[in-house]
């Protein structure tokens, strides 16, 4: 810890991140767009050992995406449903820049600023606690935009927990973004598992929701909730399948409806019957 840094100890949290944040700024200049790091409440940076040196998450010289491609559907399908998906560019954090500017830090400067990332981690969890979501999660952000790269265990828990005050404002398809990282950074972090799973849910995207239940049973095989939701969520994706099914029968009928129709016939001449012995399907014709 540098000199600096000791001879603050006594004094407030908010001092000390307001102090410390305004030399970083003048000596290294972060990108405003770079990605929040959030850290999960109550979760303390002792349960998750710092990585020395690097392990940092390895990057491109192109813009790194914050999800799977896969998210981009979820962007599409539910940026009416929920407007954080609008929202991001808020938090997001610029991994590229981020490395760029740390390249010429001692390791004496990189301790601080995760220091500071601890600091700003703590102000975001106590906001959180008062139920101030929105402080919350701009403090995580923040704690994000500090922290190196190479402390990967910490930035994990800045997500994790960033993802949990997202959904205390309902928005999930934000949130999994964060525990997408979060998981990124460590596969075997249940928590992060769990909350991913419970905003999948939230956004009807069941078979995602399904399959971090069963990673969070494979890590951890005493969870309750992960094997209530084993029961609950088969039943939803069925009725889930059937809806679409009627849906693509529905437009089937009208497709063949619009071919039959010059020929004076209608879908209502033909009619499928299963075969009770092999179960397969026959198409009879009717005047």
């Amino acid at each position: 810890m540098s000199e600096r840094l000791k001879s603050t100890i006594n004094v407030s949290n908010d001092e000390v991140i307001d102090e410390i944040t305004r030399d970083l700024n003048s000596s290294l200049a972060v990108n405003d767009n770079v990605e929040e790091f959030v850290i999960n409440p109550g979760t303390s940076a002792e349960e998750y050992p710092q990585a020395g040196g690097g392990d940092a998450p390895k990057t491109s010289e192109t813009s790194i995406p914050s999800v799977p491609d896969n998210d981009e559907d979820l962007d599409k399908d539910y940026a009416e449903k929920d407007p954080s998906v609008k929202d991001d560019s808020e938090d997001d954090v610029d991994e590229v820049s981020l490395k760029d500017a740390e390249v010429d830090l001692t390791d004496d400067q990189k301790e601080e600023r995760r220091i500071i990332a601890e600091e700003l981690k703590n102000v975001g969890n106590e906001a959180f606690k008062a139920a101030d979501f929105e402080r919350s999660i701009e403090k995580y952000t923040e704690g994000l935009r500090t922290c190196p790269l190479q402390f990967s265990q910490q930035r994990s828990i800045l997500y994790c927990n960033r993802s949990a005050a997202k959904m205390k404002l309902e928005k999930y398809a934000s949130a999994v973004k964060d525990c997408t990282k979060a998981i990124e950074l460590d596969d075997k972090y249940v928590k992060a598992y769990k909350r991913r799973a419970q905003s999948y849910e939230e956004i009807e995207k069941y078979d995602e929701a399904f399959a971090d239940v069963k990673k969070v049973l494979e890590l951890d095989p005493s969870d309750t909730r992960a094997k209530e939701a084993m029961i609950r969520l088969p039943p939803l994706i069925e009725e889930r399948n059937e809806k679409l099914k009627a849906q693509m029968m529905g437009t089937l009928k009208n497709l063949g409806n619009m071919i039959l129709k010059p020929f004076g016939l209608s879908t209502e001449n033909f009619v499928m019957e299963q075969d009770p012995e092999t179960k397969g399907y026959k198409i009879n014709f009717k005047q």
